[in-house]
């Protein structure tokens, strides 16, 4: 497992090294000023293979940065298209950061290195004014803000160090000009962001951090943007009366010592709104619940939750353990506990029955050995292990739909976690004891016992790091238990998932599985009863009107807007419903951390405006199936419905398939 002083021998070299490439950059950038004709070419190749090197190291988008303008003085963008800065299209500049050619990269990183030495007022070019070059900029940033939220999804994180180098000079380009000129669709894409409820919001609360630092500095002119932005800073550093000057804990602490009970009252309702309005917790928030907890009145800690019916319920049949759970977990290292919390007493798991010792066993746990060791890893050591454990326990059963993979390709494992917190929320704490005790979880398969601790390192490695602390502790023993799983389906005619995912995720999983592709030659395989029998499944028109009881693990076939195959993926499938239009929709889990998603030909996932819960993805019921290739059923279900279907419907599902994912696979 890599140290902290691992992490900091690499820092130490990565800044050697861009020490070294900044003065072989100078050299370079002289020669190719005297170069002449003939030798300017691989002068200029020279130039870019230096950019591309520092581009590695620390510090060395600031060497290009200050370098930019002597590089094209120089002459390195001489006879490209980049020569002419004011012909360049925004849109074009992140695909060029995605080349696998280096020395595309590399040009390009340069030039818009010399955008941004414009905006800034650091120079001056012949043929681009300040305003054009923050404008083109301020383009840039727009078109890509899922890279500077740093958000990865299937195609992304295909693309593996390609992409954490297009995100590093994406970051590198908004802290040098701000966000404020992109404030509008930043602002947008953070509430849609919000509107799934993620467990992991650390990303969008620094993007708020920074929005309300250009605020601040520049403000912006009045209008809807200012007043979204405004909404958002205001739910984390001052979401109430008292709290709306930011003035610090601390100072916060010292006013409401002073409050009568009506003002208590108010500033817990105004703690409760934002909160619900947003899904985000301010650091106010936790220090207000914590004095509530001793307040002689405590209805102000449910009032500060803003429960309902159910979650009052909760709270007047088990005010001791919630208490408890929240002197435990709540923190301001920890401050999302509180509305992953308060969700949970909304479910109202805690009526069933092993929740309560569950949880009390939770209260009591301690995170043993190596375990220890990764969540200290992934979240620091200004509070214990147990309680970060524990605030991501209340977060993951709070919002069972906010889990995560994260950079990881470690689907099959945060899905699993999800469906576990939805279905059997005890069962889920059942492995945490285990993992947490034992750095080990134990699981069977067909009556065969399988051991984490016996096996070697999966896909996951050791564990994430960027994902929640539920994940950090389980993902590396679910990986490499699933992994074993299919190990042991070794040599069974058909997709080994038949067998495992019933196995593996619970009894509520449908033992017959549904595949559109030949295992064996990748090709499609009878296709059309395929489709035909996913209708007689789900669709209620074709089922007798039959609900989904509980989420189904499928396989679907992720696709890019152009259509192009990016690999296999596994969600879950919660519902199917009418949205309001009419149209018939399939509601769904996706463990990837930002549901909506492009995956072309008209195919663009909704997560909010189409009757969607917090959390879900949906799609049209044909578009959805036209990126299945795999799903449970009954084993009962007979062939008598299938015929229900009209060749119509089938030929519109068949056709989005094969124009996509399955082009090479008929």
């Amino acid at each position: 497992m890599r140290t902290l002083n691992d992490d900091q021998n690499n820092n130490i070299d990565s800044r050697a090294s861009c020490a070294r490439l900044s003065d072989d950059l100078d050299v370079a950038i002289e020669e190719l000023r005297q170069a002449q004709p003939d030798t300017k070419l691989e002068a200029q190749r020279a130039v870019l293979t230096l950019v591309w090197q520092l581009l590695q190291t620390e510090g060395g988008m600031d060497v290009i940065f200050e370098r930019a303008v002597p590089m094209d003085l120089a002459g390195v963008f001489a006879g490209s298209d980049w020569d002419k800065p004011e012909a360049l299209l925004p849109q074009v500049s992140a695909n060029t950061l995605l080349a696998e050619d280096t020395g595309l990269v590399a040009i390009e990183v340069a030039s818009l290195c010399r955008f941004l030495s414009v905006a800034t007022g650091a120079t001056r070019h012949r043929n681009l004014h300040q305003d054009t070059a923050r404008h083109f900029l301020t383009q840039v940033l727009a078109l890509n803000l899922r890279d500077i939220f740093g958000q990865p999804d299937e195609a992304t994180r295909s693309l593996g160090e390609r992409q954490e180098t297009k995100e590093r000079i994406l970051r590198f380009i908004s802290e040098h000009i701000g966000l404020t000129d992109v404030l509008g669709a930043l602002v947008t894409e953070i509430w849609r962001l919000l509107e799934q409820r993620s467990v992991q919001v650390g990303v969008v609360k620094d993007m708020i951090a920074q929005i309300a630092i250009a605020l601040n500095e520049n403000g912006t002119e009045p209008g809807s943007e200012r007043l979204g932005a405004e909404r958002l800073v205001s739910a984390l550093f001052g979401p109430t009366v008292a709290s709306l000057d930011d003035p610090g804990v601390a100072a916060y602490l010292e006013r409401i010592e002073h409050f009568d009970e009506a003002a208590l009252s108010r500033e817990a309702m105004g703690f409760a709104r934002a909160m619900h309005d947003t899904g985000l917790v301010s650091d106010y928030h936790v220090t207000f619940l914590l004095y509530a907890l001793d307040y002689h009145d405590r209805a102000l800690v449910p009032e500060t939750l803003g429960l309902g019916t159910t979650g009052l319920d909760c709270w007047r049949h088990y005010r001791r353990l919630i208490e408890d759970l929240i002197r435990a977990g709540v923190t301001l290292s920890t401050p999302q506990a509180i509305y992953g919390l308060t969700m949970l007493l909304e479910r109202g798991v805690l009526h069933h029955a092993p929740m309560v010792p569950a949880l009390d066993r939770q209260l009591r746990q301690k995170v043993r050995g190596s375990a220890r060791d990764r969540i200290s890893l992934g979240f620091g050591d200004v509070v214990s292990p147990e309680t970060h454990v524990l605030a991501g326990v209340l977060q993951i059963i709070g919002q069972p739909l906010g889990v995560g993979q994260g950079a990881n390709p470690t689907c099959q494992s945060a899905r699993a976690i999800a469906m576990w917190s939805q279905v059997e929320p005890d069962y889920l704490l059942r492995i945490i004891h285990q993992a947490s005790e034992f750095d080990a979880i134990l699981m069977h398969f067909e009556g065969n016992e399988i051991n984490s601790a016996n096996l070697p390192v999966g896909l996951a490695g050791f564990g994430p790091i960027d994902a929640d602390p539920v994940s950090v502790l389980l993902v590396a023993h679910l990986d490499k238990i699933y992994a074993r799983m299919g190990q042991l389906c070794i040599g069974r005619d058909g997709d080994p998932h038949r067998w495992i995912n019933p196995e593996f995720h619970g009894w509520w999983v449908s033992r017959d599985c549904a595949v559109a592709v030949d295992v064996a030659t990748g090709k499609l395989a009878d296709y059309d009863s395929f489709l035909r029998r996913f209708f007689a499944t789900y669709h209620p028109h074709h089922n007798g009107d039959l609900p989904v009881s509980h989420p189904q693990p499928a396989g679907i076939a992720v696709t890019d807007p152009n259509q192009q195959f990016i690999g296999w993926h596994a969600i879950a499938i919660l519902r199917v419903a009418e949205d309001q239009a009419g149209n018939m929709r399939v509601y769904f889990y996706n463990p990837n951390n930002d549901s909506g998603q492009d995956w072309g030909g008209g195919v663009v996932v909704s997560t909010s405006g189409n009757g969607e819960r917090s959390g879900e993805g949906s799609l049209e019921f044909g578009h959805f199936l036209s990126r299945v290739y795999l799903f449970h059923d009954d084993l009962f279900r007979g062939n008598e419905t299938l015929e229900d279907v009209s060749e119509a419907e089938i030929e519109l599902v068949r056709k989005q398939a094969t124009d996509s994912w399955a082009a090479d696979r008929l």
